[in-house]
């Protein structure tokens, strides 16, 4: 698990220099291709730190009421705190700094998470109880989701509720207990697109998004990114030999990252990247299984299924399975933010990893001697017959 996050965020490093360097020679006064290369290098070794610091903290310290809730309260208030920044690009996620900058919906993506293997653990008998269960649940889901919502940032709400479902059910609740909270996420998110005309426009885009009316404006990047992806083919150009990147695809180092691993990579390239989330995904299922408590199993399932489901919806994205819609690809985009929590939330998958690890020789001690313990059973019961 650790070489794939850190394989996977050097590798994003260098694709972000390859994405960025004409664009970076363009906006420095230095004139160096080097710029987002160098942050985002810094943020990958960052990350790795932080990960190997977290992975050796004991993950059942987070099972304390006072943490969990402390971590709520912290994210919820920067995501207050965003809306007294100027917007960038039309959106207010970015807490700024001088020189430094920060998007506190990332941290929603692990503070969900352990909140609810937290409540669940604590009222896992009582899954089913609308009042006592889900309720209080949906509460901190639609708290945190207005917030970003208003940023306004879609994708990760999305990516939230998917988070809240799959742990939700892997905790016990029955189809019947998700079904009306299901229904309620799809009314709040056909109402974010009906009361939101940009976002309908991205919708009728979607369908065509190379028709001459959309790849003028609301299919154009979508469509310059299926243009280097179809270019690539299956061996690619050749690293740093990509073309839409050269001002054709805005923002390739960010959101549309993958469109360059197309283009340059080609067919192999991009498989390797969905076959080392899959790798991610199985690792991190593995740790929720052999987890040696609830509270662990349930926040690996919600770690997990957060990096998957973010980087799923990316690609999606980029590859027009899905309306467009701005979230990163885990570890290779470009962005401090979504490679330090990222970094770290893996780092809770390794803690859990390796408690589960330091609990499977007792688990095979203990199914020993059951064995064992039926074995002299079945002796004693043939000796009396």
């Amino acid at each position: 698990m650790f070489t794939i996050a850190a394989g996977l965020a050097v590798f994003g490093s260098v694709m972000v220099y390859s994405a960025s360097a004409m664009m970076a020679l363009k906006e420095t006064q230095d004139q160096t291709d080097l710029t987002y290369f160098y942050k985002q290098f810094g943020f990958t070794l960052g990350g790795i730190i932080m990960m190997l610091l977290v992975s050796r903290v004991d993950y059942r310290m987070l099972e304390n009421r006072y943490v969990v809730y402390g971590i709520l309260a912290v994210t919820a208030i920067l995501l207050f705190v965003v809306f007294g920044f100027p917007a960038i690009n039309g959106a207010k996620r970015w807490i700024r700094l001088g020189g430094f900058s920060f998007q506190p919906s990332e941290i929603a993506k692990v503070a969900l998470p352990i909140f609810l293997a937290y409540f669940l653990t604590k009222r896992q008998d009582e899954i089913g109880d609308i009042k006592r269960t889900v309720l209080p649940c949906l509460l901190v889901l639609a708290l945190l989701g207005v917030l970003i919502i208003r940023e306004p940032d879609l994708g990760t709400v999305i990516v939230l509720c998917a988070i809240f479902s799959v742990v939700f059910f892997s905790a016990g609740a029955k189809v019947t207990h998700l079904a009306p909270v299901a229904a309620l996420l799809v009314l709040v998110g056909s109402a974010a697109l009906i009361f939101a005309p940009w976002r309908m426009r991205r919708l009728a885009a979607f369908i065509d998004p190379c028709d001459p009316e959309n790849a003028a404006d609301t299919g154009y990047q979508v469509c310059q990114s299926l243009y280097a992806i179809g270019s690539g083919g299956v061996f690619g150009e050749g690293f740093a030999k990509g073309q839409q990147k050269l001002f054709y695809l805005p923002y390739p180092y960010s959101d549309f990252i993958f469109s360059v691993v197309g283009e340059e990579l080609g067919l192999i390239g991009t498989l390797a990247v969905l076959v080392a989330f899959g790798l991610l995904l199985w690792r991190g299922a593995k740790a929720a299984m052999g987890a040696p408590d609830r509270f662990g199993s349930l926040l690996a399932i919600g770690l997990v299924t957060g990096i998957v489901v973010q980087a799923l919806f990316n690609i999606s994205v980029v590859t027009s399975i899905l309306p467009a819609k701005g979230i990163p690809l885990p570890f290779i985009s470009y962005g401090g933010s979504s490679v330090l929590v990222t970094m770290a939330g893996v780092g809770l998958l390794l803690s859990i990893s390796r408690a589960a690890s330091a609990a499977e020789p007792q688990k095979r001690d203990a199914t020993v001697h059951r064995k064992k313990g039926r074995v002299k059973e079945k002796r004693a019961m043939s000796a009396r017959a």
